[in-house]
């Protein structure tokens, strides 16, 4: 499976892709073993399952009507298998939304059927998961029918799903019978399964031992309190839940996982528990599962001896158990547990209820039955007989089975599993954040977090939790304390502010096992805004600087953090902070770098004097030059704020200068120093994902590596006159570490001026520019190009400092016809163009006159120019879990040709769109052959389309791969959703939705409710680490 950050290909998607979990901790005594279905993660345990989304292959049908066996069979074997396979089925599913240990991911795995009248498969826990399951399987002959979770047990490694019998038609349904008493030393087995995920294939194998202890796959789910089987098979991705049979075709075992590093091991879950719980889903009972809270490990007698079991009951266990080589030893007690404060690490289990004992199956069995019902356990304990009774709990009542989504997260009551990897107490840990997004993102990290107490509230459990949160108004800012599961040591504070309107809904999510689905249910409104009211503050003085009058610019500088609910435009993140330089006290009005403020979909707040916090607005982006202006209203911010003199003359190379700036911990710098160039730059293009990038630009570097480490400031005069921003600009990928990368460079203040001086009377500009993107060549090369010696002194003689003329790069896709590509730029309107700021004049004009040189040879021609405004997304639709809008500016700047008005900027893992390979980059042309250039239309046809059902796109790739992709609706997770920007909203942003063709305004029924910028992925190969400084860092 793939890593986020691995890059993505452009080229056409295969239906079924893979991707991997991130690196986790191991602890220091596991094997090395893989877990097939989440990757080949080095130094880990892995599933055999899946074949999980993010490697983006072309690859063959993930079945085939021919067996591959791994070595030549005997006629009797070749006869069971025959019978076999027609009840091995692949499984192609997604876990729509991170819970528990498991991220949300689209996959592939295997089951068989256990019961043929009633449509049970079964297969392992973690392909099931502990969270919603939306999912298909597909026959031995390709029938393909729907499928449902009926159980997946809180502990072992297996689960079963319903499909229904009557919807398979071609083939007659079997069954296999599940015969754990046939698994023995040194029986050899068949693995029937879906490996790799590319074809059913059957590997053979010999049972070598039936005693190992479950394996450790790390911080994510693990099986324990159970012995599992080995055995040498060599199965890969997509064979978990595999059947393992004997030549008479009995499953005496379920395929779970394998090593890592190439050894041909694999682990197989015995089948006595899955058995048991089948008889009674069978006969509409209740699975009963009980615990003390405790893990227990098999370890061999000289172990025991070591831990003090007494010479007379190792021979009391051998007596009766001749083929024990062991016994259960205590692992971990759980803190305010059943056990706890009864048993120690360390007791070896000799009895329970008056019965010898040393297998899981019968202390499962003990437990299973006596829920609610006391035991006792006879443990030794360095030598000394230690007799205890328990109570035992209820273990599907410390096993999440419903979550609440509010502020774009989701919580939910700490699992076993969690509670048994961190030895951590079940009760009153803390309400879990199995999804850190939106409000509660910070510190790096999706989950894990253990919510302390939100405004000052305790939120021992998720009931307390919903109470603490129903009561807070939307945009509060409200402190959290909070701990994460891998350091309970350390207590973390932190302020947030309360999203109830991008996701205002406080929504209670409940597993329903008769449906297999999970009910969703809005148990709060939001509570409106508490109105602001003015504040009173003072900047620090900086009084030890050698330059006061320029150090005094720090009463021009506000903070800004942008917060993206959705993410749009092929922005890699959802959280940025740095700083604005304020224009216009008296209005409010800040600049902004446009790495800061991308887009207007977004909250943003204003923290003036690192006092007052007040909301904002984007008033005006510009298209090229990287900058932003927002507004926030004065009238609430009683603090000596200063409006920004900002320089009308251009800063000279060499200049002495005095630069101001914030850097990565958002403290100010002052130095003396010196410009060191003012040259053209060009920012690369990001290659996986298009995002905004500055172009046509001239920079300005300095010399002092302060500057390198701040992302805002100023270049400023003793006076306190700014002559230049200083500007982070975000850049490229760097592929190998997943980083993106800022430049930060200055942008003299001139160029600002028209626009600044509009904004500040009150008009919006609007701004027309030529669809162009160019480049800098100098006088050599000109020459070579066609350029005439009457031009080339003409140059010399008026811009003395820039002997250069400018070519044409790139034309924007759309606007062909005028410019073209390897145009060298003479004149606009009979004005020299020696200079990016002689392209402004660009801004005021409809269409220009156009001196060229083009293939050596001179023209004039008539370019029209275009106008900014349609370079804004103002429309988006939320599409099975794509995000879909017009192809913004950077994407048209990098394609040759615009397929449709349709572009997949991203989408969220555990989605239709991951699961099917809709891929970030491409365009949708069509929907079931209609034709769909725009998203009106788009939209127009996916309403037509019932839930559950297949339906096509016509899809074309960045690269011009034309395809076709079938997928499947599911609005019940995935609901189609419509943002619309609109300024009458306080958000300046509508927001519809759309369930059984219906639109409904704001947020549906159906759902999480959890927005779309947590686990999703934009194409540029690795995920948002959410900042917390303006560098993303």
């Amino acid at each position: 499976m793939e890593s986020n950050g691995e890059p993505r290909a452009k080229r056409k998607q295969a239906p079924t892709i893979a991707h991997a979990r991130p690196m986790k901790q191991l602890k220091s005594d596991v094997d090395t073993i893989k877990l097939e279905d989440v990757a080949n993660v080095s130094g880990e345990e892995t599933y055999s399952d899946a074949h999980m989304n993010g490697i983006e292959l072309e690859m063959e049908d993930s079945r085939s009507s021919k067996h591959a066996a791994a070595t030549a069979d005997t006629a009797e074997w070749q006869a069971t298998i025959e019978r076999v396979v027609k009840s091995v089925v692949s499984i192609h599913f997604c876990q729509t939304c991170s819970f528990d240990t498991d991220p949300a991911l689209s996959s592939e795995a295997t089951g068989f059927v256990v019961d043929a009248e009633r449509g049970y498969i079964l297969t392992n826990r973690h392909v099931v998961g502990a969270g919603p399951f939306w999912g298909y399987c597909i026959f031995d002959n390709h029938e393909e029918c729907d499928v449902s979770p009926v159980y997946r047990d809180p502990v072992h490694d297996f689960g079963i799903l319903r499909f229904d019998p009557r919807a398979i038609k071609h083939m007659q349904l079997s069954e296999l019978q599940l015969r754990p008493d046939l698994a023995r030393v040194g029986a050899e087995i068949r693995v029937v399964g879906n490996d790799a995920g590319e074809k059913l294939s059957i590997l053979s194998g010999v049972i070598s031992r039936l005693d190992r202890n479950a394996p450790e796959y790390s911080e994510g789910y693990s099986d324990f309190n159970t012995n599992y089987i080995q055995a040498a098979a060599a199965a890969s991705g997509g064979s978990s839940g595999s059947p393992v049979v004997n030549i008479d075709g009995y499953a005496v075992a379920l395929q779970a996982g394998g090593r890592a590093d190439g050894a041909a091991t694999d682990y197989f879950l015995p089948l006595d528990r899955a058995f048991r719980a089948l008889e009674c889903i069978r006969g509409g009972k209740h699975v009963s599962r009980g615990t003390i809270q405790t893990q227990w490990l098999i370890k061999p007698f000289d172990e025991c001896r070591r831990l003090g079991l007494s010479a007379d009951w190792e021979a009391a266990v051998r007596a009766r158990f001749p083929k024990e080589i062991g016994m259960l030893v205590a692992e971990i007690i759980l803190p305010k547990g059943p056990a706890a404060l009864k048993i120690e690490e360390g007791d070896v289990l000799v009895k329970v209820n008056g019965e010898l004992l040393t297998q899981f199956v019968r202390l499962d069995d003990i437990l299973d039955s006596s829920v609610g019902k006391p035991v006792t356990l006879l443990v030794q304990r360095g030598g000394e007989d230690i007799e205890v009774t328990l109570q035992v709990g209820d273990l599907h009542a410390i096993t999440p089975d419903r979550f609440v989504s509010v502020a774009g997260a989701t919580f939910h009551n700490l699992s076993y599993q969690q509670a048994r990897l961190y030895a951590v107490g079940i009760e009153d840990a803390g309400v879990y954040c199995c999804e850190a997004a939106g409000s509660f993102r910070y510190e790096s990290a999706e989950s894990g977090w253990l919510i302390q107490t939100v405004d000052n509230k305790a939120t021992p459990n998720l009931d307390a939790f919903i109470s603490v949160m129903r009561d807070i108004p939307d945009r509060a800012r409200v402190v959290i304390t909070y701990k994460h599961l891998r350091d309970l040591h350390s207590l973390h504070t932190s302020i947030i502010p309360i999203d109830r309107h991008w996701s205002s809904k406080l929504r209670l999510a409940v597993r329903n096992d008769s449906t297999g689905l999970w009910d969703f249910a809005d148990i709060a409104e939001p509570l409106p805004p508490v109105p602001p009211v003015p504040r009173k503050a003072n900047f620090i003085k900086m009084e030890s600087s050698k330059y006061p009058d320029a150090a005094d610019v720090i009463r021009s500088f506000v903070r800004i953090t942008a917060s993206m609910p959705v993410k749009l435009d092929g922005f890699p993140r959802t959280r940025k902070i740095g700083y604005g330089l304020v224009i216009d006290a008296d209005k409010g009005l800040v600049i902004v770098s446009r790495a800061i403020v991308p887009y207007d979909l977004c909250d943003i707040s204003v923290t003036i004097a690192d006092s007052i916090i007040v909301d904002g607005s984007v008033v005006f982006m510009h298209p090229l030059q990287n900058y932003a202006i927002i507004q926030y209203d004065p009238s609430l911010v009683q603090a000596p704020v200063k409006s920004a003199k900002l320089s009308s003359e251009n800063i000279k190379q060499g200049s002495e200068t005095i630069f101001f700036g914030f850097n990565q911990n958002l403290r100010p710098n002052v130095v003396k120093t010196a410009v060191t160039d003012i040259t053209t730059v060009a920012i690369p293009a990001s290659v996986l994902s298009p995002r905004y990038r500055a172009i046509n630009l001239d920079a300005i570097t300095v010399d002092t590596s302060v500057a390198s480490h701040c992302g805002s400031g100023v270049l400023v005069s003793e006076d306190g006159t700014v002559n230049a921003l200083w500007l982070s600009y975000l850049g490229e990928r760097n592929t190998p570490h997943g980083k993106d990368v800022e430049y930060h460079l200055g942008l003299a203040t001139p160029a600002l001026l028209p626009i600044v001086n509009q904004i500040t009377q009150g008009i919006k500009p609007s701004l027309r520019i030529l669809a162009v993107e160019t480049h800098v060549i100098h006088m050599s090369q000109a020459r070579i190009m066609g350029i005439s010696e009457q031009w080339i002194e003409k140059v010399e003689k008026e811009d003395p400092e820039r002997h250069q003329l400018f070519m044409v790069r790139k034309i924007d896709s759309g606007h062909e016809g005028g410019l073209q590509e390897g145009d060298i730029i003479l004149t606009l309107n009979d004005r020299l163009i020696t200079r990016v700021s002689d392209l402004d004049l660009m801004y005021d004009h409809t269409s220009l006159d156009v001196v060229v040189v083009r293939k050596r040879e001179e023209m004039r021609i008539h370019v029209p120019t275009i106008p900014t405004q349609e370079f804004e997304t103002d429309h988006a639709v939320v599409f099975c879990g794509a995000i879909l809008h017009r192809p913004h500016h950077a994407v048209r700047q990098q394609i040759s040709k615009i397929h449709s008005d349709i572009y997949v900027s991203a989408r969220m893992r555990g989605s239709p769109a991951y699961q099917y390979g809709l891929a970030p980059t491409n365009f949708i042309t069509a929907v079931n052959a209609t034709p769909t250039r725009d998203l009106k239309s788009f939209l127009e046809e996916t309403k037509k389309i019932p839930d559950n059902t297949y339906f096509r796109l016509k899809v074309v790739t960045f690269d011009n791969v034309k395809w076709v992709v079938t997928m499947k609706k599911c609005e019940h997770y995935f609901p189609t959703v419509e943002f619309i920007k609109d300024e009458g909203e306080r958000c300046h942003w509508r927001r519809v939705t759309y369930e059984g063709g219906q639109a409904k305004q704001g947020e549906g029924e159906a759902g999480a409710g959890v927005m779309v910028g947590g686990q999703l992925d934009d194409g540029d190969g690795a995920a948002d680490d959410g900042v917390e400084g303006e560098d993303g860092e």
